[in-house]
């Protein structure tokens, strides 16, 4: 892409050092006269955000290992110490923590970027499948992180997501064992968590380096979509992108400023401020905000599909949600990389946008959480005021035709005049009914907008009725709902049809706009204007 190097040694020493180890001259030819296509916008600099990012992440996180101690018994308290006792601790670590939330904030507008102007497509395929990888590194990273403070939250969450590794076949028991170092997260854990955490994000420098290098090859791509054709497409990496890249970094580091100095916890969740007490689940175990969306996913899977049980089936989606972007490349079949000049596909990766946020919204909710109903909760309680209450134990002869025993039962009650029964189960066989003879039965209808308030409403009806009536016969009617599982469902089922059904056929369905011949003309155009 680059071309023969235009570097010039300009005294002895670079001269001698060119000779002997180029640095100099791969740092001109990479960052100052890399030729870079001259319509590039704003979205272009999320990689040098990106780079900042890495960068902040790895120093702050050598800082922090220094004081951090990976033992079960005091991580909490030196997370704590760090904060309140290391100079500049409490600055180190907020930007470690916000850090990572700026880090995945850039990232998905990155993968959205490359999305929407086709940066998969050939001859960029590689350059895309190690931008995947990136980012599954990071999602790992980002959760071994959460789980070092040893907070409620990092301990739970430690322990939903090891065991929903557990749950994959063949390796998933074996692999759970492994990280857990034993059989229940405790310091094996913590010891693994720890040394991983640390680990891998020397992987994805390394992963990053790999991908400019790809970058470098197959060169950058553009809002049109179309490849450079000849020098007047093209300007030098700087001053012209290293400006607009500098521009945006300090916008960036403005919103990244006000989250570390005014809102340091905004992002985090209150539970991971109580140390980890494996004997108290918390209320909602839920995974940081950039994990919500696959969150969802994986808890959408309420149901078995065939053999496989909703456990798997929704581990083994929220793993093909990410592993499906590997083959995007192949599976978007469109001659046309931009979605500038695809108008139907454009408004599909529009609505696939706000799926994502919807899953993201989902997975930090309750999923029996209801959205919309078609009606009240109600219950009909039916008792009998007066009459002489009597019992009678009875045994069907086999648990099979305990059914038909009871029922025998109650009609010799009604013979005898019972205006109400019951029957109280005890064993297999054995039971006891209960019967109101003569009284007059009552009714009351109760109605409420959630199954709480219905209950309460109960509770409060048979204390107000008090003991008068030996018992009650409750029916319970319960309204169509449209829950937040619902809704997890439905954006999970976009979201993999988006990518194995709409793109595959708008490529081979879909009339594009026209497409420019090169950059320069309408660009140069543009600025003879």
């Amino acid at each position: 892409m680059s071309g023969p190097s235009t570097y010039e040694p300009k005294t002895a020493f670079t001269r001698w050092l060119d000779k002997r180890l180029p640095i100099i001259r791969f740092g001109y030819d990479s960052f100052v006269a890399y030729p870079t296509p001259r319509n590039l916008n704003y979205w272009w600099t999320f990689g040098a955000i990106l780079a900042l990012c890495l960068v902040v992440q790895i120093v702050s996180g050598v800082v922090l290992a220094m004081h951090y101690v990976p033992h079960v018994d005091y991580a909490f308290a030196s997370v704590q110490r760090i904060e309140r006792d290391v100079p500049y601790g409490w600055l180190i670590q907020n930007m470690h923590a916000v850090g990572a939330s700026m880090f995945f904030l850039a990232v998905y507008l990155h993968m959205f970027k490359g999305l929407y102007y086709g940066s998969y497509k050939a001859p960029r395929e590689v350059l895309w499948i190690l931008g995947c990888i990136i980012y599954l590194l990071m999602v790992a990273t980002a959760f071994l992180g959460y789980s070092l403070p040893w907070g409620q939250m990092s301990f739970w969450a430690a322990t939903v997501i090891t065991n929903l590794i557990g749950a994959l076949p063949l390796v998933g028991e074996g692999l759970k064992n492994w990280l857990m170092g034993g059989f229940s997260v405790d310091q094996p854990t913590l010891n693994r968590f720890f040394s991983l955490h640390y680990l891998l994000p020397f992987v994805i420098a390394g992963v990053v380096a790999l991908h400019i290098w790809a970058l470098h090859e197959s060169g950058q791509n553009n809002p049109t979509g179309v490849d450079v054709k000849s020098k007047a497409d093209t300007v030098p990496f700087t001053p012209h992108a290293t400006i607009k890249d500098l521009f945006a970094v300090a916008l960036f580091l403005i919103l990244f400023s006000v989250f570390i100095f005014y809102m340091p916890d905004a992002l985090g969740h209150a539970d991971n401020f109580i140390p980890a007490n494996p004997l108290q689940t918390p209320p909602e175990i839920v995974p940081e905000w950039y994990l919500l969306p696959f969150y969802a996913i994986l808890r959408a899977f309420d149901f078995n599909i065939g053999p496989i049980d909703s456990k798997l089936a929704g581990v083994l989606a929220m793993f093909a949600s990410i592993g499906i972007l590997f083959l995007l490349p192949w599976l978007d079949t469109s001659r046309v990389r931009s979605m500038r000049y695809r108008p139907v596909a454009r408004q599909f990766f529009l609505i696939f946008v706000v799926v994502c946020l919807v899953l993201g919204w989902c997975g930090g909710q309750n999923p029996a959480n209801i959205l919309a109903r078609s009606g009240d909760f109600t219950a009909s309680l039916r008792w009998v005021e007066g009459g002489q209450t009597t019992t009678q134990d009875f045994t069907a002869p086999s648990e099979q035709q305990f059914e038909a025993t009871a029922a025998s039962m109650r009609e010799t009650m009604a013979g005898r005049g019972a205006t109400m029964t019951m029957v109280s189960r005890a064993g297999a066989t054995n039971a006891t009914i209960t019967a109101v003879i003569g009284g007059t039965e009552q009714t009351r209808n109760l109605s409420a907008y959630s199954v709480e308030a219905l209950e309460e409403e109960i509770i409060a009806a048979k204390a107000e009725i008090g003991a008068g009536a030996p018992f009650f016969v409750i029916e319970r009617n319960t309204p169509m709902t449209f829950t937040v599982t619902n809704l997890s469902q439905l954006a999970t089922l976009y979201y993999f049809l988006f990518f194995l059904v709409i793109l595959p056929i708008l490529g081979l369905r879909e009339t594009p706009g026209r497409v420019p011949d090169t950059i320069a003309k309408p660009v140069l155009a543009k600025e003879v204007a």
